[in-house]
């Protein structure tokens, strides 16, 4: 499936966490393998211009990717292939956003701009009930270094503790 990548080169992918899916995000958009049937299921479009980086929620239902273009886009597999939401918490480029793959309901974006957004999203088992999306805090120790940020963020498996690293050669615990 992967012969003919269409819409540039490959930004980020990412596994679903249960069924044997592949996703790989493009400059564009964001599209869907299965990876026994060797097929595309979906593509996603993002409505963004540059998608940096790509995480699937732990229920494997969400997608969210970050886009150089200062965005958080949120999808929502079980519904369309357009954008269920789209966040802009940052003045520069999102260059990651990582939901927690443990018991706890976060999703961290970091950014050029040197902080990190720390969001509450709790996916509810109902589908008929939307994501429960709340900014929660904005971390900013890191300095911006030539125009570069919060390059890294990923979060401890199993608490809730965040490590950032930064373009101002840093690395940072968060607890």
């Amino acid at each position: 499936p992967f012969a003919k990548v269409k819409g540039g080169q490959v930004q980020s992918c990412a596994f679903h966490p249960t069924k044997p899916h592949f996703f790989v995000a493009t400059k564009t958009s964001v599209r869907v393998y299965d990876l026994q049937k060797q097929a595309q299921l979906k593509q996603l479009v993002s409505g963004a211009k540059w998608i940096a980086s790509l995480t699937v929620h732990p229920s494997g239902d969400h997608v969210v990717a970050g886009s150089y273009d200062r965005r958080i886009v949120w999808f929502d597999l079980d519904f369309a292939n357009k954008p269920f939401k789209t966040l802009q918490y940052h003045d520069r480029a999102v260059r990651r956003a990582e939901f927690h793959q443990g018991k706890y309901p976060l999703l961290a974006a970091c950014s050029d701009d040197g902080s990190i957004s720390i969001l509450h999203a709790k996916v509810f088992s109902d589908l008929m009930q939307s994501p429960m999306i709340v900014p929660v805090k904005r971390l900013r120790e890191h300095r911006v270094n030539e125009g570069l940020g919060v390059l890294d963020c990923m979060w401890h498996p199993s608490q809730p503790w965040l490590f950032t690293a930064g373009a101002d050669h840093q690395v940072f615990l968060w607890a």
